[in-house]
């Protein structure tokens, strides 16, 4: 069965950091860009980072350059996203994707099913 599985959600204060993982299971993810995405309540999904499949090119939304870092580790099949100086703005379930092709917000063909983020005091 292919899968994403996202982890590393939490409830976090603002400032603080958290580090999430997408890990794959029932493909290789070797061969997939993988995009990280989120969706706060009331608002669209929009998408955060990704990473292209040999890691050699990352993307990543305005709101987000300079805090957020994605990475992978294609040995252990997980793409990482560690997200640091956490406002109020960022708590969304973030969710994990894959499709093949260049880096992109659109065309993905395989989601995780999501782990929430909050950032609160």
């Amino acid at each position: 069965q292919t899968q994403l599985v996202e982890s590393g959600g939490g409830l976090v204060q603002p400032g603080g950091s958290l580090r999430l993982s997408c890990a794959a299971s029932g493909f290789t993810l070797i061969y997939n860009t993988i995009g990280w995405f989120r969706q706060a309540p009331g608002k669209e999904r929009e998408g955060v980072s990704c990473i292209s499949r040999s890691g050699g090119t990352t993307t990543y939304a305005d709101a987000v350059k300079g805090r957020f870092t994605i990475s992978r580790d294609n040995a252990k099949r997980t793409v990482y996203l560690q997200m640091n100086s956490l406002e109020p703005e960022d708590a969304a379930v973030y969710y994990c994707a894959a499709k093949f092709g260049h880096c992109g917000w659109s065309d993905y063909d395989y989601w995780g099913q999501g782990t929430q983020v909050t950032v609160s005091s």
